[in-house]
């Protein structure tokens, strides 16, 4: 089990984000984190990587309870949904000032040339567009080995040649027993990328499963309906 998750609950002030989240990630699988905006998605997350501190529950990351613990976050790597880097610094500076706070091996040369990132690297970020931010951001994510990978909205302003070199690069990570949580609103991407679906609804799990048994349980024969069907199902 790579993530294990006990009677999660998180408030801020009196707003309750999460309702005692019970979640089990199995090792090399690809999941889906899906929901509303306001569902939780986020914050469930960001408690994994312990950047949020919940009110009660428990976390456990590759067999290791998080509480108190960071050495765990070695072993994750993370695409956040806005990266904010210092815009004055040149790309290949960024890649390797990361390089030396992970002190760990990476393979970036790949993904530089992948992504078509060699013209770019002696500019600075203030000066890159979004989609060419994304894709440091990318290539600053998988450069590094570790067994959980947490991708959250990754194909934020990508090109369709980029979107597809993603598609290959998590399929490649899965095919290397790696397990990838995704964070996503394009239905169409997580259709082709997800073993499971993990719908988070007002911060309680509403659907656990493969994409065949969610479009079963709503009677579609298309995913975004049936997302949408549960969607508007869970407020009837």
């Amino acid at each position: 089990m790579t993530i294990e998750i006990n009677k999660l609950h998180k408030q801020f002030g009196k707003n309750q984000v999460l309702k005692g989240v019970d979640l089990s990630i199995d090792k090399g699988n690809i999941y889906a984190i899906l929901g509303p905006n306001g569902s939780g998605k986020t914050t469930l997350i960001k408690s994994i990587l312990g950047m949020v501190i919940p009110n009660k529950g428990q976390i456990s990351v590759l067999g290791e309870p998080i509480k108190k613990g960071w050495k765990y976050r070695k072993k994750i790597d993370y695409l956040p949904q806005i990266a904010n880097f210092p815009p004055n610094i040149k790309v290949k500076e960024l890649i390797g000032m990361i390089k030396d706070l992970r002190n760990s091996p990476s393979e970036e040369a790949e993904l530089i040339d992948l992504f078509g990132l060699e013209p770019f690297l002696n500019k600075k970020l203030a000066t890159l567009s979004g989609g060419t931010k994304q894709k440091v951001n990318i290539v600053l994510t998988f450069m590094f080995d570790s067994p959980l990978i947490i991708l959250d909205e990754p194909t934020t302003g990508l090109d369709p040649k980029a979107l597809i070199h993603l598609k290959e690069l998590i399929q490649k990570e899965k095919a290397n027993g790696k397990t990838i949580l995704i964070t996503s609103h394009i239905m169409q991407f997580v259709e082709e990328v997800a073993d499971e679906i993990v719908y988070l609804l007002e911060g309680e799990i509403y659907f656990k499963g493969c994409i065949g048994k969610l479009m079963e349980q709503t009677e579609q024969t298309n995913f975004e309906h049936a997302i949408a069907a549960i969607t508007t199902a869970s407020h009837a």
